[in-house]
């Protein structure tokens, strides 16, 4: 685990959605996240529910979260989980860096397929690195995707991130983006709908 620093913050809000922290009723939804095939199309395809239900059973599913910059994406107000959201920390030992030292901060987002289409991982994503922007120097933030993932990219480019290199990693082209974290900060009126 890196010791830089990521965002602190456990809850962060905006007009549909709540980041927070994961609860043992979020279970049924994250089963559903790790096992939809065309959720986890570009992200090495699906678990089994048995393996995802054991991996719950021993890390329990509020523990799901428990790092600074882990997230569950929820509707505001219900609370009702949407997907998952991270901005951690990308392992100096995995490829796709922009530096030798690595650390970048990472943003990487999944949602339910039934989320799919209202511009809910827009709206998550912008939140979280506004909330970042505020909280965090400025540096560089990477998002990493499939090449074959056109959605994926498109969202990546209306959110800021630019492509700058390609990798090879769980056997398929990666595209490797990045920002700089101060163009998230807020400066104006609220422009997060899709």
């Amino acid at each position: 685990m890196s010791r830089l620093p990521t965002l602190s913050a456990t809850e962060v809000t905006s007009d549909r959605l709540v980041l927070r922290k994961a609860r043992d009723t979020d279970r049924e939804g994250l089963i559903e996240i790790f096992t939809d095939p065309a959720v986890r199309a570009y992200l090495g395809g699906p678990m089994a529910r048995s393996e995802m239900e054991k991996f719950l059973d021993a890390f329990g599913t509020a523990n799901t979260t428990s790092e600074p910059g882990s997230f569950v994406i929820a509707d505001n107000p219900t609370h009702g989980l949407i997907g998952i959201l991270g901005l951690g920390r990308r392992s100096a030992d995995r490829p796709g860096h922009l530096t030798e030292d690595g650390e970048e901060l990472e943003l990487s987002y999944v949602l339910r397929r039934s989320a799919w289409g209202a511009g809910l991982a827009f709206e998550a994503a912008t939140v979280a690195l506004r909330a970042a922007a505020d909280e965090l120097p400025d540096q560089p933030v990477l998002v990493v995707t499939q090449a074959a993932n056109e959605r994926a990219l498109k969202l990546a480019a209306r959110l800021g991130f630019h492509p700058v290199d390609t990798f090879e990693q769980f056997g398929a082209e990666q595209t490797l983006s990045t920002a700089t974290l101060h163009t998230f900060k807020y400066e104006g009126p609220d422009e997060l709908r899709a």
